[in-house]
């Protein structure tokens, strides 16, 4: 085979990308810890595509063995990992369990593929985090100040998996992208979450008052830069995937609600701040845009409008799955 092997299918920004690739005839193998996500989470399965699809569930932690006799088996030239403990302020409650998935996990996984031949591009998915709070716009080099044990996490695993870069030659390259949204993310993520709560008639807390400043990206722009960045990009590079609005997040939930005829007042409760909460992530992405011609091409508010409705179609399927981080050693 001659196709993707996608770490981390479960997840919204995986399930994208893999919605994005069998749109162009891609061969898509998906692996997960979990069983297969359910509609309507799930993006690839909203639609008939040109491409195939095949589901594995293999716990990255626990089934390295199962996964590298899979990659035997079918022989994915590109493989692309969105697999993490991603969730910031949970992270303090139990580090240890992001270093395990984010760090002594990963190096394992690497040490196994750095000795096979047929792959031509291992992609990264990593995060702005690992800079910490930052001031203007920063370019793929600045320099690692993380502040949360996730971020740290997941500095380290971005060391690592560069040392073997330098050491070995392996195709490695990193993507560090905004704040991704879209139909199809988890109802705890920011953008579901507020379209939810305010459907149904709860209070959003809002933490800090919402002064902490981001940019938000579609989960369809993000994957055509991925792609781009699979077949094309050197190894050892990274990639800011980003698009050049800011906007706080109390402005944010406003435009949501605007949209929606809802007061911010009425939705909105106002609570004590999340410890570690980074400012600000301004990337500047302009290395993408020059290297492979990328743009990003959905509007916030475009994509805000199909959060909403795909909330509003999916209502009563979304009420009975979980609304809150629930967290997997």
């Amino acid at each position: 085979m001659s196709g993707y092997l996608v770490i981390g299918s479960n997840s919204f920004t995986g399930t994208a990308f893999i919605e994005h690739l069998l749109g162009t005839g891609q061969d898509v193998i998906g692996v997960s810890r979990s069983q297969e996500i359910a509609l309507p989470l799930r993006r690839y399965g909203w639609v008939q595509h040109k491409g195939h699809f095949t589901f594995h569930r293999i716990d990255l932690n626990h089934d390295l063995d199962a996964l590298m006799q899979l990659v035997a088996e079918r022989r994915p030239n590109r493989i692309v990992n969105f697999a993490a403990q991603s969730m910031v302020a949970e992270s303090w409650a139990n580090p240890d369990h992001w270093m395990m998935t984010n760090v002594v996990s990963l190096v394992r996984l690497q040490e196994r593929l750095r000795q096979i031949d047929f792959l031509d591009s291992y992609v990264h998915v990593t995060t702005p985090e690992v800079y910490g709070s930052t001031q203007g716009w920063v370019r793929e080099d600045h320099r690692f100040d993380p502040s949360t044990p996730y971020a740290v996490s997941r500095a380290a695993g971005d060391f690592s998996l560069m040392s073997y870069v330098k050491a070995y030659g392996f195709p490695a390259v990193f993507t560090r992208a905004a704040n991704v949204y879209g139909a199809g993310q988890p109802l705890y993520r920011i953008i579901p979450r507020t379209v939810f709560f305010a459907l149904t008639g709860r209070k959003l807390q809002l933490h800090g008052g919402g002064h902490s400043v981001r940019s938000f990206i579609h989960g369809g722009d993000v994957a055509d830069a991925t792609e781009r960045i699979a077949e094309g990009a050197v190894p050892g590079s990274t990639y800011h995937i980003s698009t050049p609005r800011l906007i706080a997040i109390r402005d944010l939930v406003k435009l949501i609600l605007d949209g929606m005829s809802l007061r911010f007042e009425d939705c909105v409760e106002i609570v004590g701040e999340r410890r570690g909460k980074d400012q600000a992530y301004m990337l500047d992405s302009g290395k993408l845009r020059t290297d492979f011609g990328w743009s990003d091409r959905i509007s916030l508010e475009t994509g805000i409008d199909e959060t909403v409705k795909w909330i509003t179609d999916y209502r009563a399927q979304l009420e009975k799955l979980p609304q809150s981080y629930i967290h997997k050693p």
